[in-house]
């Protein structure tokens, strides 16, 4: 895998009785291996607010951790089989996060690296959803291609 990569995270939030919710942002970053640890860094323009947030994502098989820094803060660390407690920071006021994993998957080959997430979220103790985030890392000029047939 190159250093110079376009990222794409997808998420879906399945609520009880409503139809999932899917976000999908994509940007271009870096990808190093050190450790065997993936790292991905990307910067991120969050609607609404003119500060760029700098996202890290570190995973392997079995975890993975996101740290944003920037319009919002937070550390979540996704361990299947574990629940995690984290503080979401955002302007408007700090949101306590419980996350209960429950699967940490990663499929690789030459031409793009995908983790795929599966937890619930609670929020002030209260369970909000189950959600699941699909990571797609590749190389920048192949992303450039995967993005063009997807829109056609």
């Amino acid at each position: 895998m190159t250093k110079d990569v376009l990222v794409s995270v997808e998420g879906l939030q399945f609520s009880t009785g409503e139809m999932p919710g899917k976000v999908e942002i994509i940007n271009a970053g870096n990808y190093y291996k050190k450790d065997d640890y993936h790292y991905v860094l990307y910067d991120e323009t969050m609607e609404g607010f003119d500060q760029v947030t700098k996202n890290m994502i570190k995973f392997r098989e079995g975890s993975a951790y996101l740290k944003k820094k920037g319009a919002v803060n937070v550390d979540m660390h996704f361990e299947e089989n574990q629940k995690n407690s984290s503080c979401y920071t955002t302007p408007f006021g700090d949101i306590m996060l419980d996350i209960s994993t429950t699967n940490v998957a990663i499929s690789e080959d030459e031409q793009q690296i995908v983790l795929d997430v599966d937890y619930a979220l609670e929020a002030n103790y209260e369970h909000l959803a189950d959600c699941r985030i699909k990571i797609r890392v590749c190389p920048r000029e192949k992303g450039a291609q995967m993005i063009e047939r997807e829109l056609s």
